[in-house]
């Protein structure tokens, strides 16, 4: 993946690959002592069904490795997202 600074991708809208809207970047959580990015915190869509994933605090927890495109919109593979 290439490189992208964080400030041009918070408040971008997310995606599941099949075309479902998620929500909006919240946040990204980063493993301090190794600077692996290890969940994006996603602030859901009103009418996102929450049931198969991980929350915290009324937000989506989706692993980084989840990720398969960060363009116009971040677009998450959502078989991996629990």
């Amino acid at each position: 993946m290439a490189r992208i600074f964080t400030r041009d991708i918070f408040d971008k809208h997310v995606m599941g690959a099949d075309g479902t809207e998620i929500g909006t970047l919240y946040n990204i959580v980063v493993d301090i002592r190794t600077g692996d990015l290890i969940d994006l915190v996603i602030k859901p869509n009103i009418a996102l069904d929450t049931t198969n994933f991980r929350i915290e605090d009324n937000f989506v927890l989706i692993p980084f490795e989840s990720v398969r495109a960060v363009k116009d919109y971040i677009v998450v593979e959502k078989m991996s997202m629990l």
